[in-house]
């Protein structure tokens, strides 16, 4: 069944209408018809389903049948800030990111991105593949794209445990670091902040930085995994240490 986000105000007395972006949308490119079934997401975290009453080139109207608290977010809070990366591997980061479950994502510069600041246009493609990515993955909210921050700005305002992969550290692993009593007693709900470098890596003197301010360096293993990579995997471990990933 397909799933939309659409926004407060689309919901009315008498279900949800929406314009014509999403006429075309429904009725254009997926060929859907009065009678179809829909959900709709309205990004708090409640999803409805829906019966599509009226389609035309300009106007879908939908009645509500059913509504539920979505199962698509996870009970762990983790935030990816992520160096920015070269050509479409930031885009990467992110459809496979909202996939696995990411709560946000914030664009990191670092001493050694190569990677040009993104202009507007750029931004807006991004904020529809985490649109595109979160309907197709159940997600029940959509997870922010933050503005672009440099590092030393970004650790100062990343919530929770932060948690920097280095390819520099070899005596403690991301399991030991998980075990850690300091991260499962942290909160109820633990959060954590994910730093991942770009293509050339942490320059010696970020990491300095990153631990001055308590961020916790850790292995990812012997194996040097690419910067677009390396955010996923650690991100899918933290996920199946807390049970995210199924029993």
């Amino acid at each position: 069944m397909h799933r939309f986000f659409i926004s407060q105000e689309s919901f009315t007395a008498q279900g949800v209408v929406l314009g014509q972006d999403y006429a075309h949308r429904l009725g254009r490119v997926l060929r859907l018809r009065p009678g179809d079934q829909v959900v709709f997401l309205d990004n708090s975290g409640w999803e409805y389903d829906a019966e599509i009453s009226h389609l035309s080139q300009n106007c879908v109207e939908a009645h509500i049948t059913g509504k539920r608290p979505s199962k698509g977010e996870t009970a762990i809070r983790i935030h990816l800030f992520q160096a920015l990366l070269k050509l479409d591997k930031f885009e990467l980061v992110l459809q496979k990111g909202v996939e696995l479950g990411i709560s946000s994502f914030t664009p990191v510069v670092s001493l050694r991105s190569v990677a040009e600041a993104p202009a507007s246009n750029r931004i807006s493609r991004w904020q529809r593949i985490i649109l595109e990515a979160a309907e197709q993955s159940h997600r029940g909210s959509l997870p922010p794209l933050n503005p672009m921050l440099p590092l030393e700005a970004a650790l100062t305002g990343a919530p929770g445990r932060r948690i920097i992969p280095w390819e520099g550290e070899s005596s403690v692993g991301l399991r030991t670091i998980l075990g850690l009593a300091q991260i499962n007693s942290q909160q109820s709900l633990p959060e954590i902040s994910l730093f991942i470098g770009p293509e050339g890596g942490w320059a010696d003197e970020e990491v300095t930085l990153a631990r001055q301010q308590g961020s916790l360096t850790v292995s990812l293993g012997p194996r040097i995994l690419r910067a677009e990579t390396a955010g996923l995997v650690a991100a899918a471990a933290i996920l199946y240490h807390y049970g995210e990933l199924g029993d």
